[in-house]
């Protein structure tokens, strides 16, 4: 018996031993938190930021005024690299896929509406001198940019313009800008390379006051009044697409610079 309460305490000595090498046998994941270096703050950042992006698409973010000061960097980045072009050729690939599908009646009546700005148009010349939607919108700097008619097109929406102009669509250009820019806007659409639509659409002095989803919901209640039968319907911004009178198809383009209700 002498031997086994020997052996007894002997053991409980080794296992009390082992136990108290646990903590040091696993310090990060249960005991040290390890101080975060700027590589690992940077890569927070990137991950918040595309889920940001992600909600702003989506539209669950709702209304929000400017993009948050962390994200700056990575909406230039998006804004200005590959996946930027990459989304916006998706985008534009789905759109034409559904138009082609569509059985054209031939009376003139098939219907295609594009917003323009973000849309056919890119504003990022402008953007990129104003923080990429980190600034607060000044609207009057952004009216001596767009009398310039210098915005180039985005190429994805000026090939799909193009297709949809071959498979007989009516196209129709529906925008929040004003009357008072009709001829600058005009000659802006022209010098990316824009042509033969069937009508543009501004804001008159009526509908100055109106929210974008309740100004373009008449407007394509309009054009459905007319006989009109709205296949297609492509912006970026949810309210280019929501509301009343909705197309048949609604195509969100990306936008992580700005959102207008």
């Amino acid at each position: 018996m002498a031997f086994v309460s020997g052996y007894g305490r002997f053991a409980l000595t080794i296992l009390l031993f082992f136990l108290g090498q646990i903590p040091n046998a696993f310090p990060q994941s249960i005991i040290q938190s390890w101080p975060r270096n700027q590589a690992s703050n940077d890569h927070d950042d990137v991950l918040y930021c595309d889920s940001w992006r992600f909600s702003v698409e989506t539209n669950d973010a709702g209304y929000w005024s400017k993009i948050p000061a962390r994200c700056l960097s990575f909406v230039r980045d998006y804004m200005n690299g590959d996946r930027y072009r990459s989304d916006s050729e998706v985008v534009a690939g789905n759109s034409l896929a559904f138009a082609r599908s569509v059985e054209i009646a031939g009376d003139g009546r098939d219907a295609w509406v594009f917003d323009i700005d973000e849309t056919l148009l890119s504003n990022l010349p402008y953007y990129e001198s104003h923080g990429f939607g980190s600034e607060t919108f000044d609207e009057k700097s952004f009216d001596e940019w767009v009398d310039l008619a210098e915005a180039p097109a985005l190429p994805a929406s000026l090939s799909l313009y193009k297709e949809l102009e071959q498979l007989g669509f009516k196209i129709f250009l529906l925008t929040g800008r004003s009357e008072f820019q009709r001829n600058v806007t005009e000659k802006n659409l022209a010098y990316a390379g824009y042509k033969n639509w069937e009508r543009l659409l501004l804001r008159g002095p009526s509908d100055q006051r109106k929210p974008a989803i309740v100004y373009k919901s008449e407007k394509r209640s309009d054009l459905v009044n007319e006989g009109y039968t709205i296949h297609g319907n492509s912006g970026d911004q949810w309210s280019d697409l929501m509301g009343f009178a909705i197309a048949q198809r609604s195509f969100k383009l990306p936008n992580p610079m700005y959102y207008i209700a």
